[in-house]
């Protein structure tokens, strides 16, 4: 046999989603600009409230984690997918494929439960307020937060073994900007039916199941803020609520339509413009959100500038 005429290769293609035409790199410039600006406001928060002890509230302490998550989610993307960009080398071996893989479905595991305890948590404190300290209580609270990392991680180890336990064959070009495990499967020389099936009865726990208590939870809080007397109550309750669900929204609507459609019906093209939102954008608007429409947040980054409310600087 001539081994001279067999070649292995391991490593995987990423087409990417720009090329190197003015408009696209325009395009580019400006994800590298919204990543530098996403990776700034998400440190901020988790600064800020790691900073201020004013916020060191179960409410905040759930935010801190999910800009944290945020930031860890863009980084594991946009790097990978500048460098390839700049440096013209597309190529990813199976081990880097393997840990974004892991990464990605872990936050995005991780984000969903989050985001439902996040909505318990507005739910105690509006509906259960003089029972908010014991059943939101640091120790609580921490014991949510790394459940749903946990949970998360489970997720993705799950996935990433079972993903990379196929076998890949022709060009091995992945029609994304990152190993995504829908884009990754079309390559697979094996068959992926069963996998499919598992990887969407994960989505219907690691999804539908967090919508459901988050559905519940402002059900909840929502009666209970019709039946409030005063009207500033009512406006700050739903000043703090309508920052969650605006996130809410945004993250589940985007990760329902990537992983929770059958294989028969997806384009290439729309699925990275999907993920892109959700993976790109969400990290740049979530901070926003939350510190646009938060006074506690405002008055926290005022007071690291030493800024009163004034506008006068504190000496």
């Amino acid at each position: 046999m001539q081994w001279n005429n067999w070649t292995i290769n391991y490593d995987f293609i990423l087409l990417g989603i720009f090329d190197h035409s003015p408009l696209h790199t325009f395009f580019f410039s400006l994800t590298l600009g919204i990543f530098f600006v996403a990776l700034m406001g998400n440190s901020t928060m988790v600064l800020l409230i790691y900073l201020d002890a004013q916020l060191h509230t179960p409410m905040y302490i759930l935010l801190s984690q999910l800009s944290l998550m945020d930031l860890m989610l863009i980084c594991t993307t946009v790097p990978q997918m500048a460098f390839n960009f700049l440096s013209g080398n597309k190529s990813i071996s199976m081990a880097g494929c393997g840990i974004q893989i892991f990464f990605y479905v872990s936050l995005l595991g991780a984000e969903c439960f989050l985001l439902a305890l996040m909505a318990y948590d507005r739910y105690v404190a509006i509906c259960h307020p003089l029972r908010y300290p014991i059943l939101m209580s640091h120790k609580i609270c921490g014991l949510m937060a790394a459940s749903s990392w946990i949970l998360g991680s489970l997720d993705g180890i799950i996935e990433v073994a079972a993903a990379l336990s196929f076998s890949y064959c022709g060009a091995r070009e992945i029609p994304h900007f990152f190993c995504e495990v829908p884009a990754l499967l079309t390559l697979s020389c094996s068959d992926t039916l069963t996998y499919e099936k598992m990887i969407f009865f994960c989505c219907v726990i690691m999804l539908i199941f967090p919508v459901v208590i988050i559905i519940a939870s402002y059900t909840r809080v929502i009666l209970a803020v019709i039946r409030m007397a005063s009207a500033e109550s009512r406006n700050k309750a739903f000043a703090t609520c309508s920052s969650h669900l605006a996130v809410v929204g945004m993250y589940y609507g985007a990760a329902m339509f990537i992983y929770m459609r059958p294989s028969s019906g997806r384009s290439p093209n729309q699925d990275k413009m999907v993920s892109a939102f959700y993976t790109i954008l969400t990290p740049l608007l979530n901070p926003l959100i939350y510190s646009l429409r938060n006074r506690e947040v405002t008055r926290a980054f005022m007071k690291v500038l030493g800024v009163d409310k004034a506008g006068a600087r504190v000496i």
